[in-house]
């Protein structure tokens, strides 16, 4: 059971460790008492809920062109909604700080909901575009109109998989790290931020161990209002649906996707305009600058030294979060298919586990790491291998998100029909399986070395000085004063950019439009 190990050991034992330290010398109690923590609570809830309500609201006309749509150009849209949500949180905040550049409320609720649009727009659309067109068209038979069928037919229907979607997009919300600290200031913070603020600047661990501690708590009840709507939706009675043309009232619904990918684009526009514009007029500035160490050495390595540590980190992250979930992938469909129902029990709390590192702070992971690793042999907080570690926990649940469901799918009888020839179970996995996964293995690997490659919230706190990520350089830049300083952190940007989108369409290219979860 190494993948069990793997996250108790650089997991679990961490968060339990902050979760120590809240209840240790009075610092839960004393955070609990302090009206401020209530209002960060209130403002993290509803900023996320706010959020929420966006996301779903801008993604279901999305969902709808994705899974009932036939028109040219309907794999590029499949593209655009998804690079939002693998772009790094850096990368977010300056694009809406370009449009919006004192920051605010809206700024903050905005860049959350485009961050997680692609989550409502794929969980909806993979499963409307299963559900049976025919109960629809007897709705319509009978008198119903369009908008009073899809309200009675196919909205109820698709209810669990929006409740689920929605679970997970406030999940994230709430943890929100990169966007809430570039548009919120000193003025707006959630929890996540001022975990950090307490950690980092006041040197308050106790304090925020205890607001870790509250968070935690309201992670764990998303991620189980998560869980039980996922098990609804796939328990979801599923028929035969078929994409087509639009007819009608339909088109509305196709223009108003269209608009909310539109404006998906418009931060990104703003961002790549932003990286070539100075007060004298358009320049290079910013990206030939990233051959020096910025504005008054305002970094410790050269802007490309940042970008080449970001690969090497993310290559390994993606190498070990590869490994640990394929394994729990294949511990899991064992136990699903064992006729033992304490084995399928364990397979679904197991599943469970593997899902809470998506959900809790990168941040508290990350000062988890301080507080515990130096316990192992060598102390492992003065590793180089500290930041993979971290970034690996976030990878690891999208990679068995993305694997997970194609194992599943494995016809049982060729591989009784391999082991009956005689194969071993090495054998058997190897030319039955891995064929079979190898596109969506591919991917997963694509998608986890993009979104390693742009983690900040842990990373921030792990990454040395003389060998930061790109993300954690341009937070440094951005906080340094000088124009240019300002010019090459939105140059990193586009380059980080550049390198998210050409993934993600290397991702629906081997995913053929959704791969997994996904």
């Amino acid at each position: 059971m190494a993948p069990i190990g793997f996250l108790v050991v650089f997991f679990a034992w961490p968060v339990v460790a902050i979760i120590g330290r809240g209840f240790a010398a009075g610092g839960l109690e004393v955070v609990l008492q302090d009206a401020r923590t209530w209002q960060l609570a209130g403002f993290t809830v509803a900023s996320a809920a706010a959020s929420t309500v966006v996301a779903v609201l801008a993604g279901l006309p999305v969902a709808f062109l994705l899974a009932r749509v036939r028109l040219p150009g309907a794999g590029l849209a499949r593209t655009l909604v998804l690079v939002p949500f693998v772009l790094p949180t850096v990368v977010v905040g300056l694009a809406f700080r370009a449009l919006w550049p004192d920051g605010g409320v809206l700024p903050i609720v905005l860049a959350n909901a485009f961050f997680n649009v692609a989550v409502v727009a794929r969980t909806v659309a993979g499963l409307w575009a299963r559900l049976d067109s025919r109960t629809t068209d007897a709705a319509r038979a009978l008198g119903a109109s369009p908008w009073r069928a899809f309200r009675s037919v196919t909205l109820p229907a698709l209810a669990p998989a929006v409740a689920s979607a929605a679970a997970v997009v406030f999940l994230f919300c709430a943890t929100s790290f990169g966007v809430v600290l570039i548009l919120g200031g000193a003025r707006y913070r959630t929890l996540e931020t001022e975990i950090y603020l307490r950690t980092v600047d006041l040197l308050d661990l106790s304090g925020a161990a205890a607001l870790s501690l509250i968070q935690f708590t309201a992670v764990v009840a998303a991620l189980v209002l998560g869980g039980l709507a996922r098990r609804r939706k796939e328990g979801a009675r599923i028929g035969s649906g078929q994409a087509r043309r639009p007819r009608g009232g339909e088109w509305w619904v196709v223009g108003a996707a269209g608009v909310v990918l539109a404006l998906l684009v418009t931060p990104v526009v703003a961002l790549l305009a932003e990286s070539v514009s100075t007060e004298d007029g358009w320049s290079l500035a910013g990206y030939r600058a990233l051959t020096s160490t910025g504005e008054k050495g305002a970094l410790q390595v050269s802007g490309w030294d940042a970008a080449l540590n970001s690969l090497k980190v993310a290559i390994d992250a993606t190498l070990l979060a590869v490994v640990v979930g394929v394994l729990a992938s294949v511990v899991l469909v064992a136990l699903r298919r064992s006729p033992v129902k304490a084995a399928r029990g364990l397979g679904e709390t197991m599943d469970a586990v593997l899902m809470l590192p998506l959900g809790v702070s990168a941040v508290t992971v990350g000062f988890g790491y301080l507080v515990t690793l130096d316990a192992l042999p060598g102390d492992l907080r003065t590793s180089p291998y500290l930041v993979p570690l971290a970034q690996a926990l976030v990878i690891i649940p999208l990679v068995v998100r993305m694997v997970l469901p194609v194992l599943r799918s494995v016809d049982v009888r060729l591989r009784q029909a391999a082991s009956t020839l005689g194969a071993s179970p090495l054998r058997v996995w190897r030319e039955i399986d891995l064929p079979l996964t190898l596109r969506p293995l591919v991917a997963a690997a694509g998608f986890g070395f993009v979104v390693a490659l742009g983690e900040f919230g842990a990373t921030s706190f792990l990454a040395r000085p003389t060998a930061p990520t790109l993300p954690v350089a341009i937070a440094t830049l951005m906080a340094r004063p000088g124009e240019l300083n300002n010019q090459m952190a939105y140059a990193a940007c586009a380059l980080l950019m550049l390198v998210t989108v050409l993934a993600v369409a290397l991702i629906d290219r081997l995913g053929r439009g959704g791969v997994g979860e996904f």
